[in-house]
């Protein structure tokens, strides 16, 4: 089917019955994301199981984690380049027939952990161009006004995920071989895939002068992010914040059963209500539709970073405090992370979203494992407690900073005036 194209213009219009064509859409991929989110919680529990080793748990997390990272910036940058919704058929269809190899492979009984291994890196290398695919093409499906709907959608999605995937996958491979279990991503896929082969995405025509190379598009996305007052900020800080934070994401665990002497049970317990308050927040904000994006994005990560000081703080017989604090951490990081999402569509011309959304991607990527390494010895000095307090405060107040940054708050001048 041939693509609409349309003028790289600030925002493209949508068009009369847009609604059915993004719907159709977002409920495909939607639906594809929850399969894999259970597909993953499926396999790692199957490592855990088969090897209940820390090491192979670590390296498949790299293994899932480092090539969306790396390879962020070339899917973003193609993307731009080629048809967003033709790299999202293929990386969904190149993600579902590796889980037909791993099934067969299940079924069989020759599956080796380097088999698990392989297919997760490659289905997180597929994610690193479908997911700058589906981010780009947001503008070009809804309205202007729209965009900070579709970002509490998408936060909401991300909280029903949290909630729903350890349990889907638990009932999945409780009443299924492992095998079988694997083939509800596969089905899955092909529903993400079915409305793109029906509904046409408009592709934004790069400006005069034509395409260039590869790496010349690219470092045209970092020249943007560089030059720009209130997106270089932006990223700076962001990549710190994420330096900072995304270790107790990694070490809740430990937290729980050191300081609080819970077990799988009570980080059940943290994470479903977690999610259920990401929920909640992901509906508020596609209810209210802020319009001061940068306002929400810094407190919302400052209030956030706070709440996860205040969760290791409780006293270790008052889990249910941590409890309530890990949740509001959690309830606030949507209300601030959702409206960066259309903050970044309505300031980044269409024909440049892939490569620049994925640029924050990579950067936020490889700062998270940088982290983790930084964190590991300080946390074995002073306690993981403490190292979360640590964290937590220092975040909230590195994500308050931006309130001096005169380019930062700048980008809440370039959104349509109204509330919030």
């Amino acid at each position: 089917m041939e693509l609409d194209e349309a003028p790289a213009a600030a925002h493209w219009d949508p068009g009369p019955g847009w609604q059915w064509r993004f719907w159709a859409i977002f409920t495909g991929q939607a639906l594809s994301l929850i399969g894999s989110a259970l597909t993953q919680f499926v396999l790692l529990w199957w490592i855990t199981d088969t090897t209940g080793s820390v090491s192979t748990l670590a390296t498949a997390g790299m293994a899932a984690l480092l090539p969306q990272a790396l390879l962020g910036s070339l899917g973003g940058t193609l993307a731009d380049r080629y048809s967003r919704r033709l790299l999202m058929i293929a990386a969904d269809g190149v993600s579902a027939l590796c889980m037909l190899v791993l099934i067969t492979l299940f079924l069989t009984g020759r599956v080796e952990l380097w088999h698990v291994y392989a297919m997760m890196f490659i289905r997180s290398a597929m994610q690193a161009f479908q997911s700058p695919a589906a981010a780009a093409s947001t503008a070009m499906l809804v309205p202007r006004g729209f965009l900070s709907r579709v970002a509490g959608l998408n936060q909401t999605l991300l909280g029903l995920m949290t909630v729903a995937a350890a349990p889907l996958g638990a009932i999945a491979i409780s009443i299924l071989p492992i095998g079988l279990a694997l083939g509800i991503d596969v089905l899955t896929a092909l529903l993400g895939i079915a409305p793109l082969l029906v509904f046409r995405i408009p592709q934004p025509v790069a400006p005069e002068g034509g395409r260039t190379g590869l790496w010349t598009e690219f470092r045209e996305g970092v020249r943007l992010v560089w030059s720009h007052p209130g997106l270089r900020p932006l990223y700076a800080l962001l990549g710190v914040v994420v330096l900072v934070i995304m270790p107790s994401y990694t070490l809740v665990q430990l937290l729980v059963k050191q300081h609080f002497a819970g077990g799988a049970k009570e980080v059940a317990l943290m994470e479903g209500l977690a999610g259920i308050a990401m929920i909640a927040s992901g509906l508020a904000v596609t209810a209210l539709a802020p319009r001061r994006h940068v306002r929400w994005v810094l407190w919302g990560f400052a209030v956030s970073c706070f709440a996860l000081a205040l969760t290791a703080l409780a006293p270790g017989h008052f889990f249910w405090l941590a409890v309530a604090g890990w949740g509001a951490s959690a309830a606030t990081y949507i209300l601030g992370n959702a409206p960066l999402a259309a903050l970044l569509q309505t300031t980044i011309p269409n024909h440049l979203q892939g490569r620049v959304l994925s640029l924050l991607s990579t950067v936020t990527g490889l700062a998270a494992p940088v982290g983790l390494a930084v964190a590991t010895p300080i946390g074995e000095l002073i306690g993981v407690r403490w190292l979360f307090v640590l964290q937590g405060v220092l975040g909230g107040c590195l994500s308050l900073m931006g309130f001096w940054s005169p380019g930062l708050l700048s980008l809440d001048r370039q959104a349509s005036p109204g509330r919030g």
